[in-house]
């Protein structure tokens, strides 16, 4: 265990975790709501500091991030643990743990983990499968390690971090794909246990930082598909900047939830209504349709990168603007 980042003391040896939106007060002998955060006399420790759940060398599509380094890999790696609760979580397995069974994992230091990257032929390093704002010690060391190695960094998040935390690691993170999962503070309440604004915020601050940000959506029916949750999703996103890419994500029963999946038409009519309301980029995830997976300029409509599956050809771009008519194309490119 290490000394917790971002913590402040409070009377009777209680500690008030102050790296994501919850604020946890945080008693002594016990964790914040992530489980992975223990007040040991008085002090925050990192339960998952160098515990490493996984690691594997992903397309950078699978992020899914569309328009940053298009074709390339990316090292992805992950420690336990999470901020939310979410009832339809795809990696429960290592996202909702008891920490009292023990840290999952197995130690391995950032200079092995950026090393490995290397190996692997790599472009960048992304945080992905758990939530990475808890293992945030670990992130922010390998991401600056990165750096200085010449590796780029990518966060793929549930955006509850806090303004602090984000303070400390928008510096060394070059690209992010946040999770909106809903355009209904009542949906994060009772689905995720957090709140929809603290998510707003960090994407909109995001954008300010000059992180390349996409945003993904996973619709599921009944819950967060009905107009006006659409409709406050869109206005947010075309209000920041209409040229962030979405992607609106097909679901699949998972975890604790088991409704139907979601009828592609569904995904495809949010697209179309965003589309109509000025969105740029738009994507369909999990539906398998080429005309949802393709980059098009949005001026001419030419295909720019044609995907297939997790592979990706940008044919249609040069120094970042579209061969066809010049126009300038959100993105990193190189």
């Amino acid at each position: 265990m290490i000394s917790a980042l971002l913590q402040q003391p409070l009377e009777g040896q209680a500690v008030q975790c102050r790296l994501c939106a919850h604020y946890c007060r945080i008693e002594n002998g016990k964790t914040g709501i992530c489980r992975v955060r223990l007040n040991r006399d008085g002090c925050l420790y990192s339960l998952n500091y160098d515990r490493v759940v996984t690691t594997h060398s992903d397309p950078i599509e699978k992020k899914p991030l569309y328009h940053f380094l298009p074709g390339t890999l990316s090292f992805s790696l992950a420690a336990m643990g999470c901020n939310f609760r979410c009832r339809f979580c795809q990696n429960h397995a290592i996202s909702q743990v008891d920490p009292s069974r023990g840290p999952l994992g197995e130690p391995i230091p950032p200079q092995d983990l950026v090393q490995a990257a290397l190996d692997a032929g790599c472009r960048s390093i992304a945080y992905t499968y758990t939530e990475p704002t808890v293992f945030f010690e670990l992130m922010l060391e390998t991401a600056k390690l990165a750096h200085s190695r010449g590796l780029k960094n990518a966060m793929i998040t549930n955006g509850y971090i806090s303004p602090d935390g984000l303070a400390l690691i928008a510096p060394w993170m070059d690209a992010a794909n946040v999770d909106l999962k809903a355009g209904s503070d009542d949906f994060y309440r009772e689905q995720c246990g957090g709140r929809l604004q603290p998510v707003l915020d960090t994407i909109t601050a995001m954008h300010e930082a000059g992180i390349r940000l996409e945003v993904t959506t996973l619709l599921i029916p009944g819950m967060n598909t009905d107009e006006a949750q659409l409709d406050r999703v869109v206005a947010f996103l075309y209000d920041l900047d209409a040229r962030i890419p979405w992607h609106v994500s097909r679901y699949h029963p998972q975890y604790h939830m088991h409704l139907p999946p979601t009828e592609t038409r569904v995904v495809e009519a949010a697209l179309e209504k965003a589309r109509e309301a000025g969105l740029r980029y738009l994507y369909a995830g999990n539906v398998g349709e080429a005309e949802w997976s393709n980059t098009r300029c949005p001026d001419c409509g030419v295909v720019l990168i044609s995907r297939r599956g997790y592979s990706a050809r940008a044919a249609g771009i040069e120094n970042g603007r579209c061969r066809a008519c010049g126009n300038e194309i959100t993105g990193v490119w190189k």
